[in-house]
């Protein structure tokens, strides 16, 4: 393996559709990192799970851990109770990891992006700096960050970077070296 890149950022998301949180280091199982979207707003009237492609405003809300002070800052933003709800499994919608580069961030900030996808809040687990690769060469690959291994799968219709599997779950923090 070479080292390709370095890991600039982790993020996750405790909460589905809103703010994710930036984390020194996280350990990546097999159904993505731990904490990452473990639970998802739902309207307290109808039990549907509310999504940020409908309410936007969703991604800027932080969540604090504290979940009724969580779905009381939901509520305020979407103008109906919410209420959260703990998912089972991943909950992840696509893959376990999303890995974008900060030159596929710098690509779709100069126009280089797909339709639908937000340059500014690729919502991405792990943000890495490939000063000499673009990470969409990678479908079919193997990936070692940390004491992880990836296998990344394919490249999103929407959102910049590719989706990845766990192969081996393991820790993974920022500056690591990204291996292929």
């Amino acid at each position: 393996m070479t080292t390709d890149g370095t890991v600039a950022g982790i993020w996750i998301y405790p909460v589905k559709s809103m703010a994710g949180a930036a984390r020194e280091r996280v350990r990546l199982t097999p159904t993505g990192p731990e904490g990452d979207r473990a639970w998802t707003l739902v309207d307290a009237t109808t039990d549907e799970v509310v999504r940020s492609k409908h309410a936007p405003g969703l991604t800027g809300v932080a969540p604090t851990g504290d979940p009724a002070a969580d779905e009381r800052a939901a509520t305020a933003v979407l103008g109906r109770p919410v209420r959260l709800r703990a998912v089972e499994g991943s909950g992840a919608d696509a893959a376990a990891v999303h890995l974008v580069s900060r030159q596929a961030i710098d690509r779709a900030g100069a126009g280089d992006v797909p339709e639908g996808c937000s340059a500014e809040d690729p919502r991405a687990n792990v943000v890495l700096d490939l000063p000499d690769d673009d990470e969409r060469t990678w479908v079919g690959r193997t990936v070692r960050i940390g004491t992880a291994e990836l296998v990344v799968t394919r490249t999103p219709k929407h959102c910049l970077g590719v989706y990845a599997e766990v192969r081996q779950p393991g820790e993974i923090t920022v500056g690591d070296a990204v291996l292929l």
